[in-house]
C-alpha cells in the first residue's frame, strides 16, 4: 500500500466525521449567497493560493466565486522567498483588502495551513469589519502549536465565523521517511481541495433543489454549446461576478 494514498484516505474519513458541522455551515453560507447575490470571494497566500486558483474559473467550478490574488504572494514571484516576507509583512493583507469591494453578508473563503501569518489575519479583521462572513480552512493542531505572528495575537481559527479543519499533519508533510528524519507528502491542498469541492457540490444541488434552475456551474468550454450556456449563466449571476468574462 502506497503511505502518501493510505494517509489521504485516513484523514478524509476525519474530515467526513469531525468536520460535517462546518462542512454544513458553510453550504449554507454558499447557498444563501448565492440566492441573495452576496459576493463570494477566497484567497490564500503561496501554496495556500492553490485552493482558490482551484475554485476560480474552472469547468465544474462555482462561476460566482472571485479569486483574490495578491502578486506579492504567489508562486510565479521571483525570488520565492520574497513571499514568505510579505505574507509576514503586516499590513499588506489590509491594503489588498482595500482593493475588493466587500460588503455586508458578502463571504470570504481564507485558507492558511498554520493560520499564523499576518497577510491572512489583516484580510480577516478587514473584511470582518464590514460585515463579511469568514470561512476559515485551516489545521487547528498545527495552529496551536505555533504562535500568531500578528500583533493582534490571533490565528485565523480565532478571528474565522467558520473554521474547518483540515486534519493534517503539523509542518503539513505527513509520510515518516525510513532512514532519515524528514517528513514528506503535504497533505493540505488534497484536502482542502475536496473539503471545498464538497462544499461547491452540495451548495449547488441545494440551489438546483430551491427552484433555481441551472446551479451557478461552468460549462466546460470544451463541450458542444458550454460557452453559450456559460454566457447564460454569467447573465443572471453578473452581479456577484467580479472578474472579466
Amino acid at each position: 500500500m502506497y503511505q502518501y494514498l493510505d494517509k489521504v484516505r485516513r484523514i478524509l474519513n476525519t474530515v467526513e466525521k469531525e468536520e460535517r458541522g462546518s462542512i454544513d455551515l458553510a453550504i449554507k453560507l454558499l447557498v444563501d449567497a448565492n440566492e441573495n447575490k452576496h459576493s463570494i470571494y477566497s484567497f490564500g497566500a503561496s501554496h495556500a493560493g492553490i485552493l482558490s486558483e482551484e475554485m476560480f474559473y474552472r469547468a465544474g467550478g462555482m462561476m460566482t466565486i472571485n479569486a483574490i490574488f495578491g502578486r506579492e504572494v504567489m508562486l510565479d514571484r521571483k525570488p520565492i522567498t520574497f513571499t514568505s516576507r510579505m505574507e509576514r509583512l503586516e499590513g499588506y493583507g489590509t491594503a489588498l483588502a482595500s482593493t475588493v469591494n466587500f460588503k455586508s453578508d458578502d463571504i470570504l473563503i481564507l485558507h492558511s495551513v498554520s493560520g499564523r501569518n499576518p497577510v491572512i489575519i489583516d484580510l480577516a479583521l478587514a473584511a470582518k469589519k464590514l460585515g463579511v462572513k469568514i470561512i476559515g480552512l485551516t489545521n487547528i493542531t498545527y495552529s496551536k502549536s505555533v504562535t500568531s505572528r500578528h500583533s493582534s495575537g490571533k490565528r485565523l481559527f480565532e478571528v474565522a465565523d467558520i473554521v474547518i479543519d483540515n486534519h493534517g499533519d503539523i509542518g503539513d508533510a505527513a509520510c515518516q521517511l525510513n532512514g532519515a528524519p524528514q517528513k514528506v507528502g503535504p497533505t493540505s491542498t488534497v484536502i482542502g481541495a475536496a473539503i471545498l469541492n464538497t462544499i461547491i457540490v452540495e451548495a449547488s444541488q441545494q440551489l438546483v433543489e430551491r427552484g433555481k434552475g441551472d446551479a451557478p456551474v461552468f460549462y466546460s468550454a470544451n463541450l458542444d454549446g458550454g460557452d453559450e450556456k456559460n454566457k447564460k449563466l454569467f447573465a443572471e449571476y453578473h452581479d456577484m461576478i467580479h472578474y472579466e468574462f
